[in-house]
């Protein structure tokens, strides 16, 4: 028997094709769209076909005109509703005009979208499937240290798995931007020269004490110990890391200079006990209610005069802000805590630095790694879409394509500057020197670090 589409889901389809036109002319962007019968409608007068978003029924569409945003978005990719095929996420985005997509609702005929979109409300049936929402936008949102549920933050984020991880890594699992010392570097050589370049600018010496916030899968932990002589003490708050962790310990034969433990550091009560203090991506997963704390706690952490390693992603300090100056949560911000980074919160720069001067702290040297967080994330991105099917099978579907949609809004955010990456360095003020080189080609001169395997 020949089923034929119903005249409402013909209607459906002939309003599909009416809202992309007029969504076209407005975004003139270089990739088309199929629709769930397989027809395709470019998205530009001149766009080519080969990258496509693909909208599998009237039901994404009608969840998108209800209910329009970043968030129904992410869900509509999660569940498969909305596609992309030809490339990845990132490989779409970066055929869109970003000015043109911010200002689509001004260019737009709102009235002749309604009209347009009339069949597609009153077509039956067809409701785009759902996806829980993992954690509430606003769980942890300007909370205190004692409100919130770190553990379970960070272990939702790093406990998928890290077979997962190993997908798009490097060998040495490093989950932070690399620094590309040249631009035919490759990931796993920049990420060596960036914890080569933690090291330096630590000042690290044979013996002295390192206390790693937040060591992640142990690379930095190694790295100091192996080729710095430095005794480290790791602390996460992730079991999945701690295991990989451990075992990377043992078997580089370090174990006799590296400990590793699931600890808060919050909860470690000793002063002035290391020499070097690094955190390298954490402080974002803090909140603003405890980033006063933190500086508070490394400084007791650390000796009189000892160094302080900060990385992390910023804001860029504009736009409106809380009676503390803390900038409000945007639709893209709080889409991607719901989503991926349950209780994150970024912070600008000069917060950063003005709450090191709060709490004793002489900052020393401030380097920004935008334009290498890019290139950082783009490789993560292709790495993980080469290996979907991987991911999908030991993540699940729904979250391997939600990585590759915040690949991509990221690399594109730090492509465009809204949003930053710092290596900033601080000192817990002492009379005197800092003992630091007096100019930078310490920082500069070739990698310690030989290239794996030990």
């Amino acid at each position: 028997m020949t089923h034929h589409p119903s005249p409402t889901r013909d209607r459906a389809l002939e309003a599909a094709r009416r809202l992309a036109g007029q969504v076209a002319g407005a975004m003139q962007a270089d990739l088309s769209l199929r629709l769930w019968d397989g027809s395709v409608v470019p998205l530009g007068d001149q766009a080519p076909d080969d990258i496509r978003l693909v909208i599998a029924g009237p039901g994404a569409l009608r969840s998108l005109i209800l209910r329009p945003g970043l968030a129904s978005l992410f869900r509509l990719f999660a569940t498969g509703a909305l596609a992309v095929e030809g490339g990845s996420p990132l490989d779409a985005l970066d055929r869109i005009d970003h000015g043109r997509l911010m200002h689509l609702r001004k260019r737009l005929n709102l009235w002749a979208m309604a009209r347009a979109a009339l069949p597609l409300l009153l077509t039956p049936g067809d409701r785009s499937p759902t996806v829980p929402d993992w954690h509430d936008a606003r769980d942890g949102e300007g909370q205190g240290h004692e409100r919130r549920r770190d553990a379970d933050f960070i272990r939702f984020h790093y406990d998928v798995g890290n077979d997962f991880y190993g997908l798009f890594l490097d060998p040495s699992m490093i989950y932070s931007s690399a620094v590309f010392p040249h631009e035919g570097a490759g990931l796993e050589e920049a990420q060596r020269h960036k914890l080569d370049l933690i090291c330096r600018k630590l000042n690290l010496k044979p013996g002295q004490r390192l206390l790693d916030i937040g060591c992640g899968w142990g690379g930095l932990a190694c790295h100091a110990a192996r080729h710095y002589g430095a005794r480290v003490q790791g602390v996460t708050l992730s079991p999945a890391q701690l295991e990989y962790g451990r075992a990377e310990v043992a078997r580089q034969g370090l174990g006799d200079r590296v400990t590793l433990e699931l600890v808060d550091y919050r909860d470690i009560d000793v002063e002035g006990v290391y020499d070097a203090v690094s955190q390298v991506e954490m402080f974002e997963h803090l909140g603003f209610r405890n980033h006063d704390a933190h500086f508070a706690r490394v400084r007791r952490l650390l000796k009189p005069g000892g160094l302080y390693f900060h990385q992390a992603s910023v804001r860029r300090g504009h736009g409106p802000a809380d009676r503390n100056g803390a900038p409000r949560p945007t639709a893209t911000t709080r889409t991607i805590t719901r989503f991926i980074f349950p209780g994150g919160e970024l912070d600008t720069l000069g917060m950063t630095t003005a709450a090191l001067g709060r709490h004793g702290f002489e900052v020393l040297d401030v380097q920004t790694l935008r334009e290498h967080f890019e290139r950082t994330l783009r490789i993560w991105s292709e790495r993980l879409y080469e290996n979907r099917e991987a991911a999908a099978a030991l993540a699940g579907a729904p979250r391997t394509r939600l990585w590759l949609v915040y690949f991509a809004l990221f690399a594109r955010g730090f492509q465009r500057g809204a949003v930053n990456v710092h290596q900033t360095v601080a000192r817990r003020h002492r009379a005197g020197g800092s003992g630091l080189p007096m100019n930078r080609a310490h920082l500069y001169a070739k990698s310690t670090a030989p290239p794996r395997p030990l």
